[in-house]
């Protein structure tokens, strides 16, 4: 099966099946229509490096992650794939496992296969590791980490806003002793939640004691030894925040094995809204992080930064918001 009889059975040029496969916005609506209904009818499959000679183009994006085990990321990877498909987009997926070694074994990845453009969905996204991107001029859509120009964009996640949402909830409760488990602090979106954390208690009246605030790993490994050491003070906390939803997850499973129970003895707030956070017992009060306007917002800026577009939003901004459960209760 070759492009002509793909031309023949449309009734165009090979000229203008070649367009349409390209997504060239000189061909009419009802011509692509007809060009793909062949294309479908003959089951005709495009040759992608020849496609990518001619236009330039790959039509390839790269969307990197922290971590496909934590189930943000894979809602993520689907969302933004997604979105890709519709428009004959395809995605190559790296992981950097929280590892910014890891980071340019990724870049490699994203220039070997010549993509027009890169989504950095991690927070571990050194400046320094990504200077082959931006030698070879590929666009890039960061988040948390980025700078604006003229081929970059920055999402912005609003942490605070969640969190305060977060400690107004659990103040409504009566909780007063609130202990905060962070994530790996050399990202800066673990940074962020903790900051947004300690300053919502201070502007509270309430000084936050060292003691209760522990380092997790954003895994339920970091939640359940860190919630084992909160619950080894001679004071312990009466609620927790954590970081992510899988850190919460993992304090959970270590409140229950020290005897206790989520909200009697404990309240207990998430981070992210992950898919089963409304699944565990109790279901968990968490802070909701949309992964579906992520990916959209994401991609739609890395399209505008591909066609050289200026003008308009370069700077993009994704709010959070509580999800109220089972998890947190009056004290």
């Amino acid at each position: 099966m070759n492009i002509k009889e793909v031309a023949k059975l449309a009734k165009v040029s090979t000229a203008t099946v070649s367009r349409t496969i390209n997504g060239s916005d000189k061909v009419s609506a009802r011509t692509a229509e007809r060009v793909h209904k062949a294309i479908k009818e003959l089951n005709f499959y495009p040759n992608t490096h020849a496609r990518t000679l001619v236009s330039g183009r790959s039509r390839m994006l790269g969307l990197i992650i922290s971590d496909i085990t934590n189930p943000f990321f894979p809602e993520l990877v689907k969302h933004f794939e997604d979105q890709a498909v519709q428009k004959g987009l395809e995605v190559i997926i790296a992981n950097t496992d929280y590892k910014p070694k890891r980071m340019t074994e990724c870049i490699r990845r994203m220039v070997e296969r010549k993509v027009d453009g890169a989504a950095i969905m991690t927070s571990e996204a050194d400046p320094s590791l990504l200077s082959e991107l931006t030698r070879r001029d590929i666009p890039m859509v960061f988040m948390d980490t980025g700078t604006n120009s003229a081929r970059t964009a920055n999402i912005n996640i609003d942490y605070a806003q969640g969190i305060q949402e977060a400690l107004q909830h659990l103040f409504s409760l009566n909780h007063r002793r609130i202990a905060f488990i962070a994530g790996p602090l050399n990202l800066k979106s673990a940074r962020r939640r903790l900051d947004a954390f300690i300053s919502g208690m201070e502007s509270r009246g309430c000084a936050v004691e060292p003691e209760l605030i522990e380092k997790g790993d954003h895994r339920m490994e970091g939640g359940i030894a860190a919630m084992r050491n909160l619950l080894r003070l001679k004071e312990p906390p009466t609620a927790v925040i954590a970081s992510n939803d899988l850190t919460a997850i993992g304090a959970l499973g270590a409140i229950h094995d020290a005897g206790l129970e989520v909200p009697k003895h404990l309240s207990l707030v998430g981070f992210d809204d992950i898919s089963f956070a409304h699944l565990t017992q109790p279901p968990l009060t968490t802070i909701q992080l949309s992964r579906s306007q992520l990916a959209i917002t994401a991609l739609a800026a890395l399209e505008k930064l591909i066609r050289k577009e200026t003008g308009g939003v370069s700077d993009y901004s994704i709010s959070t918001h509580l999800i109220m459960r089972g998890s947190t209760r009056t004290l």
